[in-house]
């Protein structure tokens, strides 16, 4: 009987080898994987690009299979294509060592026949720079998992960078995790990207004062960042900056490891997102000191190579100036926090067409994926999956440019796209009548909460613009003649095709009487209008005189 029962165990291990062997993820190629393509770098899922038009569940969510079974319809519905999903540390590892991923493959399950794709955030040391996601036997132990403290000794409700076990202990599920995915979702990639723990920093203190940091603080820093062989102070003085990096250092040196843990059993692309600093804040502490913020790139960059991207979460409303600092070397442009309703539709529009990103994504979508007031986003995304092989190809090419416009400021009503011999001027729709009765279409005054954006790209026989909320003229780059409208046509892409509709003109594209001023822009007085939140495509070709 022994014997028998070692036969079938041989013969299982050895069924279980063929099957691990003859997993697609074997393949390299086959896996989702960032690539880079002319300019842009891009997510290729199953061979192709794929453009993220996404939204962030609430944290808690997707805990529960049942709670999410009555939400994958709107999502759907709503013309997302990915889900970011919470995978908490202490629902898949309750007892150390023993692992349930039970609700994970359940999420994975129901998504997959919803068709959806997936991003998973693994929410495990920290999130939010706080600790509440790890198992009760990790909270329960602060002599094996210590607690980070403040300088006067205080503990604080957050794992220290600085306790190798408590890493050992994260890699260590989060390699159990990958391996699962591979084993449960290595053919249908129905998961393509990975999300490390979840806006990581120090809250209220520069650094952590705990032993274990101390010792750390008073050793030599690291040759990467310093040749000079002294300390942390020694090398880069002392203040508030010295022990963010400090502190940046340690987190992704962390974060990196336990990457590297996931990588090693299944390399998706994997990220980490940063809690932006806030106009009011003061010094680090005020915002998660040592977290991927912009100014701690270079320092993320070397300590953790198997970071993929450093993503910003951007609530704030200049949404243009604040991706442009996450915009540097190389770093891929993906935003998994931000807004949804029409501001989130020019934030996305944005993203997608002038810094070439590959994924966008709400916060607590969830909660109201089908409500009025996320109706001009729903059509944003509606459009873009209508034409996403267009803007790949043009991210690619380099071909693609877009506008942000808003009514706050001054400065953000108009912005001047020079795209090769062309300049495109995108403005925001203006507020107020002309004289006569008819609305005013460009000058003027402008609604403080208006917003607006226009995706432009380049065609071999003019232009695609993709607008909403305002007017677009063109001109002559080097200001030599003046360009006309030769066709302009409505339409709309049904299963990736153009579909052309009304041909425009008279009053449809007459934006100015006042010739003479425009002609001495470059300009004919005539343009295209996307004068309501509702976005639309219009084609235009033009000629020069």
């Amino acid at each position: 009987m022994k014997k028998l029962f070692m036969t079938f165990a041989v013969l299982a291990a050895l069924l279980c080898s063929c099957t691990r062997s003859q997993a697609p993820s074997a393949d390299p190629a086959a896996i989702p994987h960032l690539e880079k393509r002319g300019p842009a770098t891009q997510l290729i899922v199953d061979g192709k690009p794929w453009m993220i038009l996404g939204c962030e569940l609430t944290n808690s969510a997707a805990s529960s299979v049942e709670y999410m079974s009555s939400r994958w319809a709107a999502l759907k519905e709503s013309g997302v294509n990915t889900v970011l999903a919470t995978v908490s540390w202490e629902q898949v590892e309750p007892a150390e060592g023993e692992f349930d991923f039970s609700v994970v493959d359940g999420i994975i399950t129901d998504a997959r026949k919803s068709g959806l794709k997936l991003v998973l955030l693994w929410m495990a040391t920290w999130k939010n720079g706080i600790s509440s996601y790890q198992p009760m036997w990790v909270k329960k132990d602060a002599e094996r998992f210590p607690l980070a403290l403040t300088k006067e000794g205080g503990r604080l409700p957050i794992l220290s960078a600085f306790g190798e076990q408590t890493c050992a202990a994260d890699a260590k599920a989060f390699a159990a995790l990958m391996g699962h995915l591979r084993e449960f979702d290595g053919r249908d990639h129905t998961v393509i990207m990975v999300q490390l723990e979840n806006e990581v920093g120090l809250h209220g203190h520069t650094r952590d004062y705990g032993p274990l940091a101390e010792a750390a603080f008073r050793s030599p820093v690291p040759q990467s960042l310093s040749s000079s062989g002294g300390n942390w102070e020694e090398a880069f003085g002392k203040g508030d900056r010295t022990d963010e990096m400090f502190m940046a250092w340690h987190y992704a040196s962390y974060i990196g490891k336990v990457a590297a843990a996931g990588k090693a059993e299944y390399p998706l692309p994997m990220f980490v997102n940063a809690w932006i600093v806030q106009p009011e804040d003061r010094h680090p502490g005020n915002y998660p000191s040592g977290g991927p913020q912009a100014q701690n790139h270079a320092i993320y960059r070397i300590a953790a190579p198997d970071i993929d991207i450093l993503s910003p979460d951007i609530y704030l409303p200049d949404f243009p100036d604040v991706l442009e600092m996450y915009c540097t070397e190389g770093n891929p442009i993906f935003v998994p926090e931000s807004n949804a309703g029409q501001r989130g539709a020019a934030n996305a529009a944005y993203l997608f067409g002038e810094k070439l990103g590959f994924g966008y994504s709400p916060f607590g979508f969830d909660r109201n994926a089908m409500g009025g007031d996320n109706e001009t986003f729903r059509e944003l995304y509606s459009c873009l999956a209508s034409c996403q092989d267009e803007v790949l190809a043009a991210q690619a090419d380099g071909r693609i440019r877009a506008a942000w416009v808003s009514g706050e400021d001054s400065q953000s009503v108009v912005r001047n796209l020079v795209m090769d011999d062309v300049t495109v001027r995108v403005e925001l729709v203006s507020s107020g009548w002309r004289n006569g009765g008819a609305p005013q279409l460009t000058g003027g005054a402008y609604d403080p909460k208006a917003i607006g954006y226009a995706i432009v790209i380049r065609q071999e026989e003019g232009f695609l613009v993709l607008g909403s909320n305002c007017r677009v003229t063109f001109a002559p780059s080097d200001g030599q003649g003046t360009l006309g409208l030769a066709k302009v046509t409505e339409g709309s892409f049904e299963k990736g095709k153009w579909h052309e509709g009304r041909w425009l003109n008279g009053d449809e594209i007459q934006l100015s009487y006042a010739l003479l001023a425009s002609v001495a822009e470059g300009q004919s007085g005539q343009g295209l209008n996307f004068g309501t939140p509702h976005p639309g495509f219009i084609k235009v070709q033009l000629y020069k005189y």
